[in-house]
Parts: C-alpha cells; sequence; structure tokens
C-alpha cells in the first residue's frame, strides 16, 4: 500500500530517524541553494522541486496540470534518491557532478540517468549538492526543457 503526503512535513515525519535527518538536510540544503523561481510540492509520492505554472503555464507534457519538475527527492527502500532532471540533460552538467562527486565523498558514485543514489547517510555531501541546484535557474531548465524533451 503507498501511502500518500500532501506536504514535505508530513512526508519526513513518517521517516525513520536516520532517513529523516539526512532527508531534512538535503531539503535544507535544495532550500537554501536552489535559485529563486522553483517551488517545493509533492508530487509522485516524492518532494518535488518545480517550475510552477504561473512561470511555466504549459506544465509538464507527461500531464500538463502538474508543474514542470526539476529535481525530487525520496526515502527508496535501500538508499535515499536525489533525481536531477538538469543532470539527465545537460552533458557539461552531468560531467561536472561526475568530477566533483570523488572530491565530497568517500562513497562511489551510484548514479542511473537522473538518479542519483545514497546508501550510506552518513557520505551524503550536502554542500556538492547545494553546488549542483544552484546551477540551473527556473528559465535555463525551461530552455533546456523544451529543447530535449517537449514534442
Amino acid at each position: 500500500m503507498t501511502v500518500k503526503f500532501n506536504t514535505t512535513e508530513e512526508y519526513l515525519s513518517a521517516l525513520p530517524d536516520e532517513r529523516r535527518v539526512a532527508l531534512e538536510q538535503i531539503v535544507l540544503v535544495i532550500r537554501e541553494n536552489l535559485p529563486q523561481g522553483f517551488e517545493e510540492t509533492m508530487n509522485y509520492g516524492m518532494i518535488t522541486y518545480v517550475v510552477p505554472h504561473t512561470l511555466y503555464p504549459s506544465g509538464y507534457h507527461c500531464d500538463p496540470k502538474l508543474a514542470l519538475p526539476f529535481i525530487s527527492i525520496a526515502s527508496q527502500k535501500n538508499f535515499i534518491a536525489i533525481y536531477h532532471i538538469g543532470i539527465y540533460s545537460d552533458v557539461r552538467l552531468f560531467q561536472w557532478w561526475q568530477t566533483e562527486f570523488p572530491k565530497h565523498s568517500k562513497s562511489k558514485l551510484d548514479m542511473g540517468k537522473s538518479c542519483i543514489r545514497f546508501k550510506k547517510m552518513n557520505d551524503i555531501p550536502y554542500s556538492l549538492i547545494g553546488e549542483l541546484c544552484a546551477k540551473i535557474s527556473p528559465q535555463d531548465w525551461i530552455m533546456s526543457y523544451e529543447k530535449n524533451y517537449k514534442p
């Protein structure tokens, strides 16, 4: 059974202590570093940062009722995941992340296309996540999205 959370606080309060502390820190880092214009919401059962309809009325092409997603974070069964769609759509940003990650973490980089996985809660590179969040503005993300994804 999937539990639906309406707010970030509800989501975080339902987590075991170790995961909650790590995710609270990630949320704080994102809030402090994400350029102005993104909004925090809950989408697909995850904490998600979006370009709101006020800035991008077309919304997400998969479901135009949803705002344009950019970053989502979730506590999965065996790891914490950060889904950063910008890494997936910008090869330079992806290469920067691959180069910088080993300088900030003792863990091996564990990634899918847009998914960065953290299995060790005590080895999450919070400052690097902050740098990553600061690299793309809502306007930059809209341009990249329209170039790469919008049909």
